[in-house]
């Protein structure tokens, strides 16, 4: 995958100066913008690979490892696809997304653990309802759950992506399709919806009318009349749950969850091209199955590629300059 001209961490060292000089950082946001801005540089260290064939050398800086940086998590996200291929059953899977009413979203902003955390909990408990319910299935599934807190737009838009078996074991350990009218859908969709609703409405509102949460500087939460009008609201509006079969089937499911498990919002790249998640899946495998083949020298194409030498962690050498490296013996 090519460099593009600017990347984010380019962003971050000439800007962060002044962004911190505008507003008060948080530590956690301090320390994500100066692991980007140090990732794959020498203030990291790195290590030297030498060709047996052409004698060609490659510098390969250390990453950051942070969780906000997206040139980290090319081959975390096809180590985590390949874990969860791993996973599934060769039975119909389903993709449920359960997706929280707007109005909740500034208790979001003020109690993200607890507010996350129930909405897992409402999800999972709703699954659980519709599938012991001898009518729809009668029987213990299971779901692999992902967390999306933002929408296409970038804005705060906190829902679940679930991909959910078609049916799941008896009492007696056997396996029961799920008893749907079509094949495209698990469960009814507005029955999910209300049930749903119902369940995380009870697991917030709770907490929220026992002070245990932390409330934001809205009206409706100051006034007692406009309180009881807000929370209404929230029973009346409908809830927005999806609940069909994938067209392309799980593994669909799992790329497209991949995305956002393992990417930030803004990256330096857009979705790799194919040629590109050739070479992360093979990375991913290789760490993944703790494979030990050597890398393939791309000048030359014939040599291995073996460690040669060690880069201590300095400031960047001019453009063009090596950076200081000890010779050390090859793996």
């Amino acid at each position: 995958m090519s460099r593009p001209r600017w990347e984010v961490a380019d962003v971050i060292r000439l800007f962060g100066e002044k962004l911190e000089q505008s507003r008060p950082l948080t530590r956690h946001v301090r320390r994500a913008l100066d692991d980007m801005a140090a990732c794959r540089t020498a203030a990291l260290g790195g290590h030297v690979d030498g060709c047996d064939a052409c004698g060609s050398l490659r510098l390969s800086y250390n990453s950051c490892g942070n969780r906000n940086c997206g040139k980290c998590q090319g081959v975390e996200r096809e180590a985590w696809i390949l874990g969860r291929e791993q996973d599934l059953l060769p039975v119909v899977y389903y993709h449920v997304v359960f997706t929280i009413a707007a109005q909740l979203n500034s208790l979001c902003l003020y109690n993200p653990r607890a507010m996350y955390g129930l909405l897992f909990e409402a999800a999972w408990r709703t699954l659980q309802v519709f599938a012991r319910d001898e009518k729809h299935l009668g029987g213990a599934t299971g779901a692999t759950m992902v967390l999306h807190t933002w929408g296409q737009n970038l804005g705060l838009h906190p829902h679940v992506h679930a991909i959910v078996p078609g049916g799941g074991l008896t009492g007696d350990g056997k396996w029961q399709k799920a008893r749907s009218r079509s094949d495209r859908f698990l469960f009814p969709v507005k029955a999910l919806s209300r049930v749903f609703r119902a369940i995380f409405l009870k697991k917030v509102l709770l907490p929220l009318e026992n002070g245990e949460l932390a409330l934001p500087d809205e009206a409706h939460f100051q006034d007692g009349k406009a309180y009881r009008k807000w929370r209404n609201a929230l029973y009346q509006k409908p809830w927005v749950v999806y609940a069909k079969r994938p067209f392309g089937g799980p593994k669909q499911v799992l790329e497209y969850l991949g995305r956002y498990t393992h990417k930030t919002a803004i990256s330096n790249h857009p979705p790799p091209a194919r040629k590109d998640r050739k070479q992360l899946r093979a990375e991913a495998v290789q760490r993944l199955f703790k494979g030990e083949a050597p890398d393939r020298c791309p000048c030359c194409k014939t040599g291995r590629l073996q460690r040669i030498g060690l880069i201590p962690r300095q400031r960047a050498p001019p453009a063009g300059q090596m950076p200081n490296w000890v010779s050390c013996t090859a793996d």
